[in-house]
């Protein structure tokens, strides 16, 4: 086989992989992304606890990257300490392992059969949890099927006259060969696909132990990288994180390095076969590192605090968001109202984005905030106003030209939904931030089990705003569905979390006694927010016929 052509098979073969592992992830996420991270937000009450959480969300999700922005975000929110959210990654790091534990051992035997089940839950059935599950067990197969390709594509390579040139050139220069799997680690952003190719390509005899150890801990590095690297825009809790797993790996992947170049390493410790050597020393890697680095993770936090340093406070951050205020709406495409209204559609996001920065910190700021960062917060429903505002009178001017009906309704929804974003920011600013300076200023604290059942609720509302932007933009009529699921999914926890408040003040608790108004009227407005979300899906539901009419029941 031409040399060109097997390294087409090998592109694709990894491509299939990378995909692969990506529907899994996204899979997961889609299907128990709230379980996930109710999980993670809960993943308190000692490192050892916490690394554990990030092992089994590592697992679920067959990525560490994942479990890093989660608690990235978490961190930035201010609901998980940097120690803690460092030990999550610990952990996290070792489930990654644990994975490509599990993917490096002969499967073949269960591709028809995920391909076969998996496909019949993801095209047969229209329940969203069991089309995502049958998207799982798809990934996976496709997973093991893409390491089949790869090594019937790498097996031509045994004649080729390049690679053994090349092969000793990296044992003489072990640097290069660490640089080269950490930069590749990270450009292809899966250390679970990175590891599980150095595997395949051991499996077929081309890659010794000797450069196979500089590859597997060069990989290592470039997975702590992938996270700092996705996260370089967040606040500065959730850059810490990412940083401070990423210094933990640099430092120990850079002395083992060293330590294999004094030391002969103990292949026959590690597995008979140097494709299992390769994948038991990543494991043995991730478990010394989180054996040995879980203690300094309160050390490492205050270290980066230094070397992150915090930013202004956020009555500044605010003012800043203002004036860098640019409108999307271009009066100039006024007159084609297919550009104007995608022009309105735009200005209807950045709308969002200022409305979710409102939400976001919201239990933060009812916990720890201060009166200057609450009043900051209620500053930027400004913008929203001004916002819907403009956007109104934007497409009313549009109205008044050449419309087909199709146009003429997008322009209604989307003023719709101009109006909700509004209502949405009034209760934030006007309830919400008003309920945490009362808290605040009565130094009142919500029992454990109220506190934990608010907090989910926000994450959620949260989550289904991203999901109610997505369905503005995409049309997309599944996430739209699984948009107006949620709001009954709320109306109901909504409902259980009122029916045990009334229970604890049956029992005569006192935090619940005291915040009882506060926790009944913070359910409402989360309920009442997430509802203006999932407005935007009616219209598409409608149209598609998937919208009844009344709840009620026919009477005969």
């Amino acid at each position: 086989m031409h040399f060109s052509l097997i390294l087409l098979h090998i592109g694709g073969a990894t491509m299939l992989l990378l995909w692969a592992v990506s529907m899994v992830r996204t899979a997961v996420e889609q299907a128990h992304g709230a379980a996930l991270r109710h999980s993670l937000r809960h993943a308190k009450g000692g490192r050892v606890r916490a690394a554990g959480a990030g092992a089994l969300l590592a697992i679920v999700l067959q990525s560490s990257t994942a479990v890093a922005i989660l608690a990235a975000g978490f961190a930035a929110s201010g609901i998980l300490g940097v120690s803690t959210g460092l030990a999550i990654l610990l952990g996290a790091d070792l489930g990654s392992a644990l994975v490509v534990q599990a993917l490096s051992f002969d499967l073949s035997w269960l591709v028809p059969v995920l391909l076969l089940v998996g496909g019949a839950m993801a095209v047969k059935f229209e329940t969203a949890g069991i089309k995502q599950t049958g998207r799982i067990l798809m990934g996976i197969a496709f997973v093991l099927l893409s390491l089949r390709m790869i090594g019937e594509a790498t097996a031509p390579l045994r004649q080729s006259e390049f690679l053994p040139l090349a092969i000793s050139y990296l044992r003489q220069d072990f640097v290069t060969a660490f640089v080269a799997a950490a930069v590749f680690t990270w450009l292809i952003h899966s250390s679970v696909a990175a590891i599980l190719l150095l595997m395949t390509l051991a499996t077929q005899g081309l890659l010794p132990i000797e450069v196979g150890l500089s590859f597997v801990l060069g990989a290592n590095l470039g997975s702590g990288l992938i996270a700092v690297w996705l996260t370089r825009g967040q606040a500065e809790d959730g850059r810490r994180i990412p940083l401070g797993n990423l210094l933990f790996r640099s430092v120990a992947a850079i002395a083992a390095l060293l330590a294999f170049q004094i030391f002969p390493f103990p292949a026959h410790l590690f597995g008979a076969t140097e494709a299992r050597q390769l994948v038991n020393l990543h494991l043995a890697f991730n478990l010394a590192l989180l054996v040995l680095c879980l203690p300094f993770a309160g050390r490492a936090e205050w270290l980066l605090g230094k070397l992150i340093a915090d930013k202004p406070t956020p009555a500044g951050e605010a003012a800043n968001l203002l004036s860098r205020r640019v409108s999307a709406l271009d009066r100039s495409v006024i007159q084609t109202p297919g550009l104007a209204l995608a022009s309105a559609t735009r200005e209807l996001l950045r709308m969002g984005e200022v409305v979710e920065i409102m939400l976001r910190p919201v239990m933060q700021l009812m916990e720890t905030g201060t009166a200057e960062q609450i009043r900051a917060t209620q500053k930027l429903d400004e913008e929203v106003n001004r916002a819907h505002r403009d956007i109104k009178l934007y497409i009313a001017e549009v109205n008044r030209g050449s419309m087909s009906t199709a146009e003429a309704k997008r322009g209604i929804d989307l003023t719709d939904f101009a109006i909700n974003l509004e209502r949405a920011g009034d209760i934030v600013a006007k309830n919400l931030l008003v309920l945490a300076l009362e808290k605040r200023d009565q130094k009142l604290r919500f029992s454990q089990e109220g506190w934990s059942e608010l907090t989910d609720l926000h994450d959620r509302v949260m989550t289904n705003m991203q999901l109610a932007l997505n369905v503005l933009v995409s049309g997309n009529l599944e996430s739209a569905r699984q948009l107006v699921g949620e709001k009954d999914l709320m109306r109901k926890l909504e409902r259980a979390s009122h029916d045990r408040h009334l229970k604890r003040l049956q029992s005569g608790q006192v935090q619940s006694i005291e915040t009882s108004d506060l926790h009944l009227e913070t359910m409402r407005a989360l309920k009442e927010i997430n509802s203006l979300m999932a407005a935007v899906a009616y219209p598409l539901l409608k149209e598609s016929g998937d919208l009844l009419e009344s709840r009620l029941a026919k009477v005969a």
